[in-house]
């Protein structure tokens, strides 16, 4: 399949020893940066040593894991198996990975969020806020962001129906804000543009097609933003990845802890 002509090519992202120890030197030097950041800390403490008393111990056996048998089927080929300690042996470091990697995307909605003046959004399936992990309201515009571990968490489908998502309930969130501008953002945790798959920009592109050019304000062409009206609202969508995403949400002070070198 061709390259889209609109993909943006990003740029390798260099993050020097000096810049990180700057950013360290302005936290130690602000009280009230220094107080958030402990806060923070005590709060992730607290929920990782909860979650790490959970994890399954490491003499777990096959049966209580439920795994896909035909991913077992092609593995065991591959790795030419006989016995299921073989499988276990390999199963286990692959759940606790799964499971740390659900809490600490979690962990970064419930503590993280509401620290920067954001609120972390409870939803059930199905909803128009389903798609929604944080909200932060201001006078004439509310953003929105949903949160993703990594840069290659998408498949095409998923970028299609998060496409679908915002601009079918766009209306609904600007109207229960009480507001006619949106920001949105696709923010990831860690990572750089140049390491994503591009499935996220196409969350850009599927919206273009979803909408309508004609109610297109600024398209995604070589771009990681687009904006768009539906009827009285304005809707900027962006898809913001690592350092990005930790400068949106709260300044440079956090964002040297999310990227990838």
């Amino acid at each position: 399949m061709p390259r889209n002509p609109d993909l943006p090519r990003p740029s390798e992202r260099v993050f020097s020893k000096a810049d990180l120890l700057e950013k360290l030197i302005s936290v130690d030097s602000s009280d009230y940066s220094r107080a958030r950041i402990l806060e923070m800390e005590t709060a992730f403490r607290q929920r990782i040593s909860s979650h790490v008393a959970a994890l399954p111990a490491e003499s777990s056996s096959f049966k209580k894991f439920n795994t896909n048998p035909f991913v077992l089927m092609f593995y065991t080929k591959r790795k030419s198996y006989s016995y299921v300690r073989e499988i276990e042996e390999d199963i286990l470091p692959a759940k606790l990975f799964s499971s740390m990697e659900t809490s600490a995307g979690r962990m970064v909605q419930d503590v993280v969020l509401p620290i920067y003046g954001w609120e972390s959004v409870e939803s059930t399936m199905h909803s128009a806020s389903s798609i929604l992990d944080g909200r932060m309201c201001e006078p004439h515009i509310v953003k929105l962001a949903t949160l993703k571990s990594g840069p290659r968490c998408l498949n095409d489908e998923m970028s299609k129906d998060l496409a679908d998502d915002i601009v079918a309930h766009s209306e609904q969130w600007a109207e229960e804000a009480g507001v006619d501008h949106i920001n949105f953002t696709y923010g990831v945790l860690y990572g750089t543009k140049k390491l994503s798959n591009k499935k996220d920009w196409h969350i850009l592109r599927n919206i273009v097609e979803i909408r309508g050019t004609r109610f297109v304000i600024n398209p995604p062409r070589r771009r990681w933003d687009c904006s768009f009206r539906i009827r009285g609202t304005r809707v900027d969508v962006a898809v913001r990845i690592g350092e990005d995403w930790w400068e949106h949400l709260g300044g440079l002070i956090l964002s040297w802890r999310s990227c990838v070198l």
